[in-house]
């Protein structure tokens, strides 16, 4: 039977601001086993909330104990899972997600965002969160259905690499900051190193696609994955499905070529699950894949397509 557990979020789970394959991990699972994640907003202290009471000690804690590195995310992990070996998948299903705090914060920074040269006004807001009637609650008085997703799933990038900064999306995963990866999507991941060392962070309450500002609703999340090492898949490039569609991911500084890569990958993908020609996969695709932009502010920007698996089915 599958095995379930809890990672805390304290200063010796965590890292702020960057992924490293010679980190540690801070749980060994085998393959299927559960894992429940906590974890806080990005950001630093300019960041919290303006009422110190609603701020947890264990999130002021952390800013005062963890080095910072070169990106302002809390990570949590790495998770070792038994088994897996470069070249393999690992397989995250999303089981559950849950809200740590009543509040978030959205905020335009300096040199930051899709128009930093026309917003120089710096200002940091801090919706309320009402769990109970599922929506985030604006300054101005508007209200929005809450839609929770981590920005950061990854797994270590390769050991070659080094440290790398937890901002810029790259073939592990990391900073997609794409909110279709929520419950009920399973989310596969290149695996390079041994063990796969999966993180998760960057925990958002609600975010549009483009993420345009720089922010989402930042705010800490905590999560339930179930972690499966495959074997049998070879992905080299982060895919998603949801219940409904197929999703690819598309990451380049040029949205242009994201894009590309987001149209490529399901062509291949359709081609893979159907015995259909490229020829009409990239025609099936113009007929029913959906392209969109994930996010413009990190470094990578991110496109990705979804396709509806009926799609697929011939009828009877």
């Amino acid at each position: 039977m599958p095995t379930h557990y809890e990672i805390p979020a304290t200063p010796d789970t965590m890292v702020l601001g960057y992924f490293d394959a010679a980190l540690p991990p801070v749980l060994e699972i085998e393959s299927g086993d559960t894992v429940t994640l906590h974890s806080f907003p990005a950001g630093g202290k300019e960041s919290l909330h303006p009422d110190p009471a609603r701020v947890p000690a264990d999130y002021l804690a952390a800013l005062d104990t963890l080095a910072s590195g070169p990106g302002p995310h809390f990570v949590t992990g790495p998770v070792h899972v038994r088994g897996a070996e470069p070249g393999d998948v690992l397989q995250v299903d999303i089981l559950d997600l849950k809200f740590r705090m009543d509040w978030g914060f959205v905020a335009i920074l300096p040199l930051l965002g899709t128009l930093p040269d026309e917003f120089t006004d710096y200002e940091t807001i801090h919706p309320d969160i009402d769990v109970a009637r599922g929506v985030a609650i604006l300054p101005w008085g508007a209200e929005l259905p809450l839609d929770p997703f981590f920005g950061i799933m990854g797994t270590a990038p390769p050991a070659a690499w080094g440290r790398v900064g937890s901002p810029v999306p790259r073939a592990f995963g990391g900073n997609m900051d794409n909110k279709e990866l929520k419950v009920g999507t399973s989310l596969y991941l290149p695996v390079f190193n041994p063990g796969a060392g999966f993180y998760a962070g960057d925990g958002h309450g609600v975010q549009g696609d483009g993420e345009v500002c720089i922010t989402a609703l930042e705010t800490g999340l905590s999560g339930t994955f179930r972690l499966t090492v495959r074997k049998d898949l070879g992905y080299a490039w982060p895919f998603a499905e949801t219940p409904t569609d197929l999703m690819t991911i598309g990451l380049h500084e040029s949205l242009d070529e994201a894009m590309r890569q987001a149209v490529r990958e399901m062509v291949r993908h359709v081609c893979a699950r159907s015995g259909l020609t490229r020829n009409q996969a990239y025609m099936l695709c113009s007929l029913a894949g959906n392209l969109r932009i994930t996010q413009t502010v990190d470094g990578n920007k991110g496109v990705h397509m979804l396709l509806p698996k009926s799609a697929l089915s011939a009828p009877g």
